[in-house]
């Protein structure tokens, strides 16, 4: 198993694979091993978290370690990740001390970075994370990056298997309305490992919010490896159409990076059509209702939708703490 853990298409589906039975076990109390006693964790968080610190913090505790938290700017110096800059400015310290540093104290770094939506070509390099990369020679996890978010997608795929097994289902990864842009890394994810685990996948968007044309190319190779399929349409309530899994969530524009306020001003059209309700999920196959949250009610979902029976976004949240610790225990040595 590769040493890090960035994004699910580094790792084969039998390894996935294998992660999710882990995770299972977990979860059903059938592996009480304390793989991390003795060692510590650093979770480093340049964005909030609910989910994502909890679940590693208690993740790690559960595992027998330690979790160390770090908020750069906050309980940390301000760090700058750029290299051969000259560091007058509002940057304290460089990646490349921190790193390095921190690694002599911890078993592992996850990392939490998104988007700043300001420089589509720069941020779709992973230039935070890719720095950490570089620098460490202790594993490294993704806890959300500009592109990537595989510790959410892990914990959905999980999911759909805990309520449908193992058979692939129609799953629709829906754009849906929110007042403001956000980063794309767990869209992109949540399709990437959809169709690695063979599921025919429907992505829904108005025109102009497409995903990444390079991660794109990514998910059609991995459906046609993994006997699933990829379907894009445009049209909302088309899209709901004979699906059994709804994963609703809004992401911003590339387009429009650098000018926020320009998506702003066209996704209003948007507003009270791009929303999960009940007409629109009675178009699909009794499907369940999935987001990451958190989430915006009445405005990417109603309310009758998220409480009712098919809404899973509970379970999901939970699954992060097992799938996590599956992934901690496969890499941490």
């Amino acid at each position: 198993m590769t040493h890090n853990f960035l994004k699910t298409s580094e790792f084969s589906r039998a390894e996935l694979e294998n992660i999710i039975e882990s995770a299972f076990e977990l979860k059903n109390g059938k592996n009480v091993e304390k793989p991390l006693s003795g060692k510590s964790v650093g979770l480093v968080f340049f964005n909030p978290s609910l989910r994502t610190r909890a679940s590693m913090q208690v993740g790690i505790y559960e595992l027998g370690g330690n979790a160390v938290i770090l908020e750069p700017g906050g309980t940390s110096w301000t760090l700058e990740h750029r290299e051969n800059v000259l560091m007058d400015g509002d940057k304290t310290e460089h990646l490349a001390e921190f790193v390095r540093v921190l690694e002599r104290y911890v078993s592992a770094i996850g990392v939490r970075t998104f988007a700043n939506l300001q420089d589509w070509n720069l941020e779709r390099t992973e230039p935070i994370l890719s720095a950490f990369q570089k620098y460490a020679t202790k594993p490294i996890i993704n806890l959300e990056s500009a592109m990537h978010h595989p510790c959410q997608s892990m914990a959905d795929m999980m999911t759909i298997r805990e309520k449908f097994g193992k058979t692939k289902k129609k799953v629709l990864l829906t754009w849906a309305f929110h007042p403001k842009p956000l980063p794309m890394a767990v869209p992109n994810s949540f399709a990437l490992a959809s169709a690695q685990f063979g599921h025919d996948l429907r992505i829904a968007h108005p025109k102009g919010y497409e995903l990444d044309a390079e991660l794109l190319n990514e998910i059609e190779k991995q459906t046609k490896e993994n006997g699933g399929s990829l379907e894009i349409v445009n049209d909302v309530n088309e899209a709901f159409e004979d699906v059994e899994v709804v994963y609703a969530k809004s992401w911003g524009s590339f387009h429009h990076y650098g000018n926020l306020n320009q998506d702003i001003r066209e996704r209003e059209v948007y507003r009270g059509k791009w929303i999960v309700d009940d007409a629109k999920m009675a178009r699909t196959n009794d499907a369940i209702f999935m987001h990451c949250l958190p989430v915006r009610r009445n405005v990417i979902v109603t309310d009758s939708v998220i409480d009712s029976a098919k809404s899973v976004v509970v379970m999901q949240a939970e699954n992060r703490l097992h799938v996590q610790k599956a992934i901690m225990a496969k890499i941490i040595k």
